[in-house]
């Protein structure tokens, strides 16, 4: 930014041209760029944004004159996201930084409100505020207290600070008004979620794709309209632990899309390295997924140390393989609101031992992360609800357990322990650096049943679309669902897909390469496979191979069951036809 100001560019370190010519470049290779934006509007007369922004007189206002406050620029006024003319400008001003700088995205700060001052202010006469040197967030222009009001000293004191400050602490006065006269006593915690509303609104405008939006203030049904990230955490054990509750308690509030700054936004004493390693495969697995920290913080990206960069390949290469499975998710959450990260107890709602749960967290219904959250540890005991679990990371490796057992598990530094729940079937693709190429690679499906199923079934679902239609849904000719089914009886093994809307995937020519089928014997004879409806008469490309499961213990019947993991390689069935295939199992 120029001197901090929304929608402006620096004009020696950001040259509109030549920012232009990498975006460019990064937007022909499949990437994004999301820039920063805060609600404060600078004070400035030559600064075309206030200028409209004044002219429109959609600024938050104290007895008649626009309210005054301090945020990065200085001396800065809110606009009031209530009022429909606020929406229209804000609009207008996105629409005018887009022509400037073609962004994919914003991510809006400091939104709760969050002001450097206290009280009511004015510029000071005779000295410049900020005046460029010491840290930016000290207050400098002249304020007084303002307590005269029963909105600014309210008989119930909240101490949201937690330093029993006045309620208007650190924000807007509680008695400046919004539009129609709403106070901010009332409106205080709508600001966040007004503008991300106006944000949403604005983006969608230029170019009719959907938005990304980040915001850090949030309220009920923000989820809706943008992604939120935790605010700023520390670069410490106990809150690499905390920002899981954090993470699920947000998907509970209906805010799928969150996550937290992996390593830490405020650094604690160095070093990092071990902490980072941890960190990024616990944060492989939020939804939102970032490395983020303080401008005065020590270098902390997962490539500054190898054996970060060791743990980061392992962990968010299973992410963008897990890319389809997250993405149905993500429909499933618009559809129905269901978090994409869960707590244990969403699966297995009867298990006591789960409710207070919050070192283990569930993607989806069925996929478990296991983390090591503690310093110098290199196993981790984790809880495991009754059934088959297969490893992730090694799908011959299996635990089984009658009752919720704690097990102790190998976790060396590079290493997150991550399993698969039985009756699943689990999309996933190849992978790639980015999503764009991860998307296009072709398809396995893991089918995972119970260790040694006699009788089983398992399910799962895909759905597919241009992802940057504004809505995800069915009917619009860009987009595909999928339901897997299998079973398993009298020693026949059948696996099946029912699709909806098959056009789109036939188009992208989306196929499945790879069946892993999990916890039953291998092939013995009747191999068959239909697509559409009729057989596939050469099977002479498929590849069959198994290998026999291994446990971590012995199971608590004392016998072990003999059973394998199955692949069937070499297919090409067209993800967008039914498929239906089916044998008899060896002995």
């Amino acid at each position: 930014m120029d001197g901090k100001k929304d929608f402006t560019l620096h004009p020696v370190n950001y040259p509109g041209p030549k920012l232009r010519a990498f975006l460019e470049k990064i937007h022909a290779e499949g990437m994004h760029y999301v820039v920063i934006n805060d609600p404060g509007i600078g004070v400035n007369k030559s600064y075309g944004t206030y200028q409209r922004g004044l002219a429109n007189d959609v600024f938050i206002k104290y007895e008649g004159k626009p309210f005054l406050a301090q945020v990065w620029p200085g001396a800065v006024h809110f606009p009031d996201f209530l009022n429909p003319k606020t929406v229209e400008w804000w609009g207008d001003e996105i629409r005018r930084f887009h022509e400037l700088a073609p962004i994919d995205g914003l991510w809006i700060d400091m939104n709760e409100v969050s002001n450097f001052c206290n009280g009511l202010c004015t510029i000071p006469e005779g000295r410049i505020c900020p005046n460029g040197t010491g840290p930016g967030w000290i207050c400098c222009l002249d304020c007084k207290n303002v307590t005269k009001t029963k909105w600014d000293d309210p008989p119930y004191k909240i101490n949201a600070s937690g330093i029993q400050a006045p309620i208007g602490y650190k924000t807007i006065a509680t008695s400046a008004t919004h539009y129609n006269g709403v106070r901010e006593y009332d409106a205080h915690s709508l600001y966040g979620f007004s503008e991300t509303i106006a944000t949403h609104k604005g983006l969608q405008a230029i170019e009719g794709k959907r938005p990304f939006i980040l915001t850090r203030a949030t309220f009920v049904g923000s989820g809706h309209y943008a992604a939120h990230w935790t605010g700023d955490n520390k670069g410490t054990w106990e809150d690499l632990k905390y920002s899981i509750s954090t993470v699920l308690n947000f998907g509970v509030f209906g805010v799928p899309m969150v996550g937290s700054d992996i390593c830490g936004f405020y650094p604690a004493a160095p070093p990092l390295e071990e902490l980072c390693n941890r960190w990024i495969q616990v944060g492989a697995f939020y939804p939102f997924s970032r490395d983020h920290a303080n401008y005065y913080s020590p270098r902390q990206e997962l490539y500054q140390w190898k054996s970060v960069t060791k743990s980061s390949r392992n962990a968010l290469g299973m992410r963008y393989k897990l890319l389809p499975y997250l993405y149905t998710l993500s429909y499933e959450a618009h559809k129905t609101g269901a978090p994409i990260v869960r707590p244990l107890f969403f699966t297995f709602p009867n298990i006591p031992e789960l409710y207070e749960l919050s070192t283990q967290f569930l993607v989806g219904s069925n996929v478990m992360v296991s983390p090591v959250l503690e310093k110098a540890k290199t196993k981790v005991s984790a809880l495991f609800p009754p059934g088959t679990w297969y490893s992730l990371f090694d799908m011959t490796q299996v635990i089984v357990t009658k009752e919720p057992h704690y097990r102790s598990l190998d976790a060396p530094l590079h290493v997150v322990n991550v399993h698969l729940y039985q009756n699943t079937i689990l999309p996933m693709q190849r992978g790639g650096m980015l999503t764009k190429e991860a998307r296009m690679t072709p398809f396995t499906i893991v089918v995972a049943f119970p260790l040694g199923a006699s009788e089983g079934v398992a399910k799962g679902n895909l759905f597919l679309d241009d992802d940057e239609l504004p809505e995800m849904k069915l009917g619009n000719g860009k987009s595909t669902y999928m339901d897997f089914h299998a079973t398993t009886s009298n020693g026949t093994v059948k696996i099946w897909s029912e699709v909806q809307e098959s056009k789109y995937a036939l188009d992208k020519g989306w196929y499945i390469e790879k069946v892993t089928v999990l916890g039953l014997n291998g092939i013995g004879g009747a191999f068959d496979i239909l697509v559409d409806g009729s057989k596939l008469e050469d099977t002479s490309k498929l590849e069959f191979e198994t290998e026999e499961h291994k446990f971590i213990d012995k199971l608590e019947d004392g016998g072990h069951k003999k059973s394998m993991m199955l692949d069937i390689k070499g297919l090409e069935l067209p993800i967008g036809k039914n498929f239906a295939m089916s044998w008899k199992m060896g002995i």
